[in-house]
């Protein structure tokens, strides 16, 4: 197995630069997901990586080989693309077997690694199908199934479950990341789903045009957001975002039409940023109903309902103060309709708080950005 590094790689077409200046430590046997929006460059990231893209400036190492130079079959890596890109006139074992025979593998080899990926996977009972014959899942499986074969030093998923139904994509990405911890192959998987993202990855890796805004592990995302970019990309709703302003002596943060007492959790930092415009997160778990108790200190306010969603185990409830508009999740047996004016509790040891101008996470500790930073796990770049 090998790990992968990426330090000072450029991707420019032209004059248009797509990936920026990219620092990126991949550990051995580590499973990272690439996230963001549509183009903000991750598949190119992982195209490099292949081969299948040339590096504009940087250098790209797999194990201990700088890979720059070589062609995709040379980099010991396996991909797996968003389309199946399965042979429709072969069968299952004939589509796994397929990149065995181009490199001219021993037939008891084939059969045996054939046959072992195939039982890893479930499809066993499907070998003499063709893709035709598949369902989504099943063919999906199948293209995973010729990447294992290969046994590279390295998984490139290139949002392999997006072809899938909802119900398809939770089962295939539990079994992606099980697979993943049996085998212990570095894998790199490319996403725009934070939900697929979150529950796979090891680590993740946020990126927003370009450029690479933090890496850390899930939890590390979901608690620490470096800017507000990332803090409302992680989490499902998105974060709420309030302007305001520190005062009185660092106690308050005032909005335009409301005010929230600061916690003491966060006095050290609000003490040095007096009268500074700042944005408040809080997100929609950490609003609760009045009558729960909330963590630590609380803050009511009144809300008015615009919209209630019931999804069973939670109503999402948007409403608003004044201005702002705060998306909460309520217990379900707590269901307002709209036009109705609650009251709720915002959880103030749970407020993210970050520069209006920068956009920054306000901390108290100035953001790391060396390339030592970025590969120790928990950064922002």
């Amino acid at each position: 197995m090998a790990g992968v590094t990426l330090i000072g790689v450029q991707k420019r077409f032209g004059k248009t630069v797509v990936i920026k200046d990219l620092d990126l430590e991949v550990k051995e046997h580590e499973f990272m997901v690439l996230v963001g929006p549509s183009g903000c460059g991750k598949t190119t990231v992982l195209r490099m990586i292949a081969g299948l893209e040339e590096v504009s400036a940087g250098t790209i190492t797999i194990g201990d080989r700088v890979v720059n130079d070589l062609p995709p079959k040379d980099r010991d890596i396996a991909m797996v693309f968003q389309s199946y890109a399965l042979y429709p006139h072969m069968t299952v074992r004939q589509n796994l077997e397929f990149g065995l025979k181009i490199r001219r593998a021993p037939r008891a080899e084939i059969e045996r690694l054939v046959n072992h990926a195939a039982q890893l996977l479930g499809i066993d009972h499907l070998l003499e199908r063709k893709p035709r014959e598949l369902s989504g899942g099943q063919r999906q499986r199948v293209a995973v199934g010729r990447a294992i074969v290969r046994q590279p030093a390295v998984f490139l998923f290139d949002e392999p479950l997006s072809n899938l139904d909802a119900k398809q994509r939770v089962q295939m990405r539990a079994e992606i990341a099980k697979l993943q911890q049996r085998l212990q192959t570095t894998t790199i998987y490319v996403t725009h789903d934070q939900v697929e993202a979150m529950t796979m990855g090891q680590r993740v890796a946020v990126f927003k045009d370009g450029d690479l805004k933090q890496v850390g592990t899930p939890m590390e995302l979901y608690d620490r957001p470096a800017t507000v970019f990332v803090a409302g990309f992680i989490g499902t709703p998105p974060m709420n975002f309030v302007a305001a302003s520190i005062t009185d002596g660092g106690a308050t943060l005032a909005t335009p039409t409301f005010n929230l007492p600061v916690p003491a959790t966060l006095r050290a930092v609000t003490n040095t940023h007096l009268g500074r415009r700042v944005v408040v997160g809080v997100r929609p778990e950490n609003i609760l109903d009045a009558n729960r108790e909330g963590r630590g200190e609380t803050a009511a306010i009144e809300v008015e309902v615009e919209i209630a969603e019931p999804l069973g185990s939670e109503v999402i409830v948007h409403g608003r103060v004044g201005d702002d508009l705060l998306v909460a999740k309520l217990n379900p047996h707590h269901h307002p309709t709209p036009g109705e004016t609650v009251k709720l509790l915002i959880e103030l040891e749970s407020l993210h708080l970050f520069d209006a101008e920068t956009e920054r996470r306000l901390d108290g500790a100035p953001q790391d950005r060396s390339p030592a930073a970025v590969f120790s796990g928990n950064s922002a770049v």
